[in-house]
């Protein structure tokens, strides 16, 4: 493992955190009869499409930092990858969440637009890692 992934890896691993606080939250909103959760079933999916977007992706990072390692690929790009796979671990659960804010939201607001950025920097990410790939391979 390069010194590049062994970085990543580090900074990916202490956002783990930040996803359990994720599913405490969901957990206390099931229990609390007052926080409005249960009364929105939109907002239901869009805070459990959040959470499970995070936790999937970050795990995707993980890999992908590793990935990187063996691709051929200028630095750059594989910089772009090294940080591209885990921005989107924050871009898309932030459009889950954040467009939905208010437990009377009927209707996404324009954060859902973090949603397909997200999905954007994803797929540039993880398709020049694997032509990255293919390439090292070839050679």
């Amino acid at each position: 493992m390069t010194q590049e992934a062994q970085i990543m890896c580090g900074v990916i691993l202490i956002t783990v955190p930040s996803i359990q606080y994720g599913g405490y939250f969901l957990l206390s909103s099931l229990r609390d009869r007052t926080s409005g959760y249960m009364d929105n079933a939109l907002r239901q999916n869009f805070f459990r499409a959040g959470h499970a977007h995070a936790g999937v992706i970050v795990i995707l990072s993980l890999v992908c930092q590793l990935l990187a390692d063996g691709a051929t690929l200028p630095a750059s790009l594989l910089w772009m990858i090294r940080i591209g796979v885990p921005l989107s671990a924050i871009l898309i659960p932030a459009g889950f969440f954040f467009s939905m804010l208010t437990p009377s939201s009927e209707k996404p607001n324009g954060m859902v637009s973090l949603i397909y950025a997200g999905a954007v920097v994803l797929a540039v990410s993880v398709v020049t890692l694997g032509v990255g790939l293919l390439r090292a391979a070839i050679r």
